[in-house]
């Protein structure tokens, strides 16, 4: 899948305080590593993702191999979205 690295990062500045750490359980992977899919880099406390980037405007096109972490992200901000704000 092909999506703008400031695409990417959209999502993850709207996830709720406390997704980083649901998504991570979920898949049963380091904290770090989903941070890192989102645009990180600090690689030595996670995983390196299937991901390429490829310079161009919005801050270039990112593939990505496996959409599982993106697909949990936007699952959890379309609940968060449908929850009434009180």
């Amino acid at each position: 899948m092909n999506i703008t690295y400031d695409e990417l990062r959209n999502v993850k500045h709207q996830l709720p305080t406390g997704s980083i750490k649901q998504i991570a359980a979920k898949l049963s992977v380091d904290e770090q590593t989903v941070r890192n899919y989102f645009g990180a880099k600090k690689y030595e406390n996670g995983q390196i993702v299937g991901k390429h980037i490829q310079p161009g405007p919005n801050g270039g096109i990112v593939n990505l191999e496996d959409t599982t972490i993106l697909q949990l992200a936007k699952k959890i901000i379309a609940q968060a979205d449908a929850q009434p704000v009180t």
